[in-house]
């Protein structure tokens, strides 16, 4: 059984979903566009694809190379594909709350959050650095269980394509309960944002469960608009600064650092250790702040699925 290249296929619908949004804000719709900021979104989505046909055939074969130490023989079947699904899922909502958590994996996620815009073409800015932050490793436990290393690529593929749909303004909230189940617009857009209530929060790629299971959900307030961006925003457009920058952070503050400590909290702490500025500290300053802050319910009446 093969399985198709499930980004390579969506492309397509990418441009047509980001020019059906260019046209849905230009006639009332919720959000905003700008053409620098989209220009240097779409050339970190190219060289993010350039990056992965450069390393991507290294990655793949790491992982082959693991399979045949898997602990079980598991069958391409529905239930098996099923649960590689969720095991990706899994495994990426561990990888994105480290790529948090841990300064030298946000060297390269940072790029995503970069842009001070909320929209599909935000979706395309990728790190063109994630094979030197080793961001891969993250799915090689699913080579070592033993699920077919098609489907494992496969199931990446899946989990990326949905993400895309996520960055947007024009849906407010989806029907049904939802909300509850996946990661939807309104949790990414809180998951987007520079205000201390939204920091580190969301990591879930498809599902919000995670996120409930361990202690990292945070909702979408309408009384506290998402602000984008980063703590400290970057005062460019350029693609190069954009995907270098906090590597050059880390190489001068390890350059700088007084002591072994500090060098290694440079590399391996949370973004701001240095500085005090962890989005733990943030948060935690506002929330002694702010004692009401959990007092509104999770999603507000108003909510809907309807743009606006």
């Amino acid at each position: 059984m093969t399985f198709p290249d499930p980004v390579q296929l969506a492309i397509p619908v990418f441009i047509i979903a980001i020019i059906l949004e260019m046209f849905s804000i230009r006639s009332g719709a919720r959000g905003a566009y700008d053409w620098r900021d989209t220009a240097t979104s779409l050339v970190m989505g190219f060289g993010n694809t350039f990056a992965a046909v450069l390393f991507g055939a290294g990655v793949v074969a790491m992982g082959v190379w693991l399979y045949q130490f898997r602990l079980f023989d598991i069958p391409l079947t529905w239930w098996s594909l099923a649960l590689c699904l969720i095991g990706e899922d899994f495994n990426y909502y561990w990888f994105h709350r480290t790529a948090h958590r841990i300064r030298w994996f946000w060297a390269s996620h940072v790029i995503h959050h970069s842009s001070q815009h909320y929209n599909l073409s935000t979706a395309l800015r990728q790190t063109w650095t994630g094979q030197i932050s080793l961001s891969f490793l993250f799915r090689l436990p699913l080579f070592l269980l033993g699920f077919p290393p098609a489907m494992i690529l496969f199931c990446g593929g899946v989990n990326l394509v949905y993400q895309f749909f996520i960055h947007t303004e024009t849906v407010r909230r989806l029907p049904f309960g939802l909300e509850w189940l996946l990661n939807t617009p309104s949790h990414h857009r809180a998951h987007h944002g520079t205000n201390p209530r939204y920091l580190d929060r969301n990591f879930g790629g498809i599902s919000i469960v995670w996120d409930r299971l361990f202690g990292t959900f945070e909702a979408e307030r309408d009384d506290e608009p998402v602000r984008y961006g980063i703590v400290k925003n970057l005062a460019s457009f350029n693609p190069l600064w954009v995907a270098v920058h906090e590597w050059v952070a880390i190489g001068r503050d390890v350059a700088t650092a007084p002591d072994w400590r500090s060098r290694w909290l440079a590399v391996a702490g949370p973004p701001g250790a240095l500085s005090g500025d962890t989005a733990e500290h943030i948060r935690e300053n506002w929330q002694r702040q702010h004692p009401e802050w959990r007092s509104a319910p999770e999603v507000p009446a108003a909510g809907g699925a309807a743009p606006t």
